[in-house]
């Protein structure tokens, strides 16, 4: 089974909840065909029968009296009559056709962006940290919208195409089957152009793809880190950057056109010379009496149609080839496995009690270079462990595998004496809350992100959260309260406001593990204060973890977990004061 089909297969799977729609716009196409094809019957029956005095065809005497009299006016009035209701019925159809495809198209992008968006966001941060966003981005944005491209955009069009230009062919052999096998031929070399041409647009739609997601990664880049380009003043060298990216798809998206235009330019010669040629033969049978004046005009003004179906026809085979390129990328993605899964059977959890423990837990992002080595502990309820270690010795790993971010790659953790892999993953991560070094904010007011930890808060709760964290008073001071915006990634508010806000957010949650990655560390003195205020109320009651490189917050923590290269030095639960004293010189000439 070739790729093209499977990837046809799992399309046409992906649109089965809208068939009902999509038939009813494969129907609409199929009535354009013989809309099509009384377009030139006017003309004929002008010709031959007003001009050339031929009786009227019975479809058309059929509804009139039988003794009617056809004189050259009523022929004529007939003939502009059905040009009228040819238009009328060609527009309405337009009308119709126009809606339904929009309605349609929208709802399967609408769809398939979410399919894809929500996988996305279930893959591991494994994958996240390996491939970056900017690819996800792209194809959610762009790539998803082949399936609209493809189904209504291509293959509706190619079908009713293709029975147009079978209708138009059986009428022309109908009036003269030698034009009907000229046409026939006609298509021979046609079919070949569009097989060459297709196969090798489809190798260079996946390189235009490719490189202009390559380009969005740059932009994307550029403007997450755009305090850091102005500071160091590099904004022509990654406008070079992106011109260098955006160059190979540009290079790519000419190949395409050049392929297409040599394509049309060699089609429409072949169809210039074939009716070069119906004209000279059709005008020697006219004058030898073996067909009529308006019956080559009809087969002409057939052939001059014939040219609009194989037109849509390439067209729709070679935009088949960019939407099959944009749906093999997306369902690449589709296909990336969930690193972290759910058992058959997940176990429930409500609220957990806060016992937490490693047994003999080891980690690496890579299968070769660990991280985390042999690591075992066990934290009771309402402990409040420090995690301390110099940069890169692991605290961050630790975290990521209690949050269940990532799996570990040997032994077991446990929550509350379980598995946590047992737990539903939901369920679990809800056992959570985390105040990170740089809080991450979104861009809603301040209600919404304090909210956020808790669907449905109420405004009371909410209030009550900002309290605790110290972020009532600054809250009220904004230009709309609770109301405020706080812009792209909370850029609005100052390090500690982002902060406080981090930290409402983890109140209104209430969650029995609390997380805390250096919460402190960029901020001035005043402001840390009043954080460190708000985080002590945090902890009460909570098991905590907290890493920081500043032993002086260590002092609040009854547990201390040291860390180095991945391994477990000590565990301190006793006079850790002491402890830290006597480690202090040390530790801090290795941070």
């Amino acid at each position: 089974m070739s790729p093209s089909f499977i990837i046809l297969k799992r399309t046409f799977a992906d649109a089965r909840p809208y068939w009902s729609s999509i038939g009813f716009i494969f129907v609409l196409n199929f009535l354009a065909s013989p809309i099509s094809l009384m377009k030139p019957l006017a003309l004929k029956i002008l010709i031959d029968n007003g001009f050339g005095g031929k009786s009227v065809p019975s479809y058309i005497s059929f509804f009139f009296p039988f003794d009617f009299e056809f004189t050259f006016i009523t022929v004529v009035w007939i003939s502009v009559i059905l040009v009228v209701l040819v238009a009328i019925l060609e527009n309405l159809y337009n009308l119709t056709i126009w809606i339904v495809n929009a309605q349609t198209g929208e709802n399967l992008v609408r769809s398939f962006r979410m399919r894809l968006f929500s996988h996305i966001q279930r893959l591991s941060l494994a994958y996240h940290d390996k491939k970056g966003s900017s690819d996800s981005i792209y194809k959610i944005q762009f790539d998803t919208s082949s399936i609209r491209t493809f189904i209504i955009g291509n293959l509706s069009p190619l079908l009713s195409s293709f029975i147009t230009l079978v209708g138009m062919i059986i009428i022309i052999f109908i009036i003269n089957w030698r034009f009907a096998l000229i046409v026939c031929f006609l298509i021979l070399p046609i079919v070949f152009l569009i097989r060459y041409s297709t196969k090798k647009l489809k190798n260079d739609w996946k390189k235009v793809m490719d490189s202009e997601s390559n380009a969005m990664a740059v932009v994307h880049e550029v403007l997450g880190s755009l305090r850091v380009v102005k500071a160091f003043a590099q904004e022509k060298r990654e406008s070079n950057r992106f011109m260098a990216k955006s160059d190979i798809a540009m290079k790519g998206q000419m190949s395409i056109a050049w392929t297409s235009a040599i394509f049309y330019f060699l089609i429409g010669m072949t169809f210039a010379s074939v009716t070069a040629g119906f004209i000279y033969w059709g005008a020697i049978y006219v004058q030898q009496g073996l067909m009529t004046l308006g019956e080559l005009t009809m087969v002409i003004s057939y052939l001059a149609q014939v040219y609009a179906p194989v037109d849509k026809i390439s067209k729709s085979l070679n935009g088949i080839q960019s939407s099959l390129t944009s749906m093999e990328r997306v369902y690449n993605l589709l296909d990336e496995k969930e690193e972290v899964k759910e058992t058959s059977n997940p176990v429930s959890i409500d609220r957990a009690k806060g016992i937490v423990e490693f047994q003999g837990v080891s980690f690496a992002y890579n299968e070769s270079d660990y991280i985390l080595d042999n690591i075992s502990f066990k934290i009771l309820p309402g402990d409040r462990v420090g995690i301390m270690g110099s940069t890169g010795a692991g605290k961050s790993s630790l975290i990521n595998l209690i949050t269940r971010f990532y799996d570990p790659i040997s032994g077991n953790i446990l929550l509350d004496n379980i598995n946590i892999k047992d737990y539903k993953l939901n369920d679990y991560r809800n056992q959570f809350s985390l105040v990170l070094q740089e809080p991450v904010l979104f861009s809603s007011t301040i209600a919404e992100n304090i909210s956020y930890g808790r669907k449905n808060a109420s405004e009371n709760e909410i209030l009550e959260a900002a309290k605790s964290a110290n972020a009532h008073d600054f809250i009220t001071r904004c230009s709309s309260g609770y109301q405020t915006l706080v812009g792209e990634r909370g850029m609005q508010l100052s390090g500690g406001e982002r902060q406080r806000i981090a930290l409402a957010r983890a109140f209104i949650k209430d969650a029995p593990v609390l997380i805390l990655d250096e919460p402190t560390s960029s901020l001035d003195i005043n402001t840390e204060l009043q954080v460190m205020e708000a985080v002590e109320r945090l902890m009460k009651g909570r098991t905590t973890f907290m890493i920081t490189h500043r032993l002086d917050t260590l002092s609040n923590c009854n547990v201390i977990l040291h860390i180095e290269k991945g391994k477990l030095l000590e565990v301190i639960k006793e006079n850790h004061a002491d402890a830290l004293a006597r480690k202090k010189v040390n530790f801090l000439s290795t941070t």
